[in-house]
């Protein structure tokens, strides 16, 4: 994906976008009802008052404007809800939801539409036939605000709730794994570790703090393309910037021609910016930033204030079934991916490394429920199932991600009789999987 449908598609989940256009679009209804008139080739009903349709119009104005204040007092609630019994970060999430949007949109379009209704009436734009149309499609918007609301009001039953929210944030998750094995190394060459970077490789050092966002593939291929060079990523999305810090190397080839040096210095301008640096991680490219929100939502059941292990216990479920996703799709994708070329071959992408996700995903919760023999049982058990997935670095990461948290436990865990259930649960699997 390239920057610019990036950052159309981020522009699109914006609250403001989607209500911006159902209020031009309720402006343009009222004002087509007066200047659509005089090309109806037929008679239409003459029977319509101004005063019926201005009285339909005035409720309108009136209940719409209540129904968005109330609604949007409710949309607050919900992210402070949300922020203080999920994570703030999956606000974002819930900023995002298209329902909402629609729903708010749509009783802001009629609000406008209403007005600018009522206030071309006054002006007498309207004749005989303009007030049957709009009287037409005021019937329309008033069908389209009872769909509204009743959407609304089923929603409201489970927005912002812990279990919908947290919902939210496994799917957000899950695709982020899903586009990664779709396209690897987000489309770029294999850098795999053992391959040593080109002696004479020259830096790209970022001049910005904060969290890459997007990467530009398309625009790093391009570059490398036009001066005959390749572009190896220090970074990946989600990766934390200072200053100095490289983004990614860049080595000629062997063949390309001399560059002026005045050239060369455009060089580190030019490869920032295929690089999106934001305050705040995001979830478009970046499959550890789901992993660590939901091990933050464990993090805090645990916590002594809130005290919900039932909640960190539902937890480990969805990050078993995420880390499961992503052994059983990286299995199924690697036959086919050895014999397809990578759709930018001049940008080489270290991988994303398994050690990191299985600490993301499950270090926290081993650290705070170290403590609770139910939080440590359950762990191990997913743990040590998730050791008979994927290829040999994903078993070995769980079963070291296994032994640290077994460790956690035997250390924390008051009773001797817990300790032994936890150990003995860890032996008797390793016992029976050889390992």
């Amino acid at each position: 994906m390239s920057r610019w449908q990036w950052l159309i598609s981020r522009l699109a989940r914006q609250l403001w976008v989607r209500t911006t256009l159902f209020g031009v679009g309720g402006v343009l209804a009222a004002i087509l009802a007066a200047t659509v008139e005089r090309y109806l080739p037929w008679d239409l009903p003459d029977t319509i008052g101004a005063d019926s349709v201005g009285m339909l119009l005035s409720i309108i104005a009136s209940s719409m404007l209540a129904v968005t204040t109330f609604s949007l007092n409710i949309m607050v609630s919900a992210y402070s809800s949300a922020a203080g019994s999920v994570s703030p970060r999956a606000t974002s999430l819930m900023m995002e939801d298209r329902l909402t949007q629609t729903v708010l949109s749509t009783f802001i379009g009629s609000f406008l539409f209403s007005i600018v209704g009522l206030i071309v009436m006054q002006t007498g734009a309207y004749g005989e036939r303009g007030r049957f149309v709009l009287f037409v499609i005021t019937i329309f918007v008033i069908a389209w605000i009872v769909v509204a609301l009743l959407r609304w009001i089923d929603h409201l039953t489970h927005f912002g709730r812990l279990g919908e929210t947290t919902n939210r944030v496994e799917s957000a998750a899950a695709a982020a794994i899903e586009r990664w094995l779709k396209t690897p190394h987000l489309g770029g060459a294999p850098w795999a570790p053992d391959v040593a970077l080109p002696v004479h490789a020259l830096p790209i050092a970022g001049d910005d703090i904060g969290y890459v966002q997007h990467i530009d593939m398309t625009q790093l291929q391009d570059w490398a393309k036009e001066h005959h060079a390749q572009v190896y990523l220090a970074v990946l999305p989600g990766t934390f910037l200072y200053p100095g810090m490289p983004l990614a190397w860049v080595a000629l080839d062997a063949d390309a021609s001399a560059t002026p040096e005045q050239e060369m210095q455009n060089w580190p301008g030019q490869i920032r910016q295929a690089f999106a640096i934001e305050q705040q991680r995001s979830f478009d490219q970046d499959p550890r930033f789901g992993l660590v929100v939901m091990s933050e939502v464990a993090s805090r059941a645990l916590s002594p204030a809130v005290n919900d292990p039932g909640t960190a216990i539902e937890v480990i479920g969805r990050l078993t079934r995420l880390l499961a996703l992503w052994a059983s799709a990286a299995a199924e994708a690697e036959p086919e991916d050895g014999d397809e070329a990578p759709t930018y071959p001049l940008v080489h992408v270290p991988p994303l490394r398994e050690e990191d996700l299985f600490e993301d995903a499950f270090m926290l919760i081993g650290r705070d429920g170290a403590g609770m023999v139910e939080i440590q049982s359950l762990l191990q058990k997913a743990l040590l199932r998730l050791a008979t997935l994927g290829d040999a670095a994903f078993r070995q990461a769980a079963l070291a991600q296994a032994d640290m948290a077994l460790e956690r436990a035997l250390q924390a865990l008051p009773l001797e009789q817990e300790r032994q259930r936890v150990q003995a649960l860890a032996q008797t699997w390793r016992a029976a999987h050889g390992s």
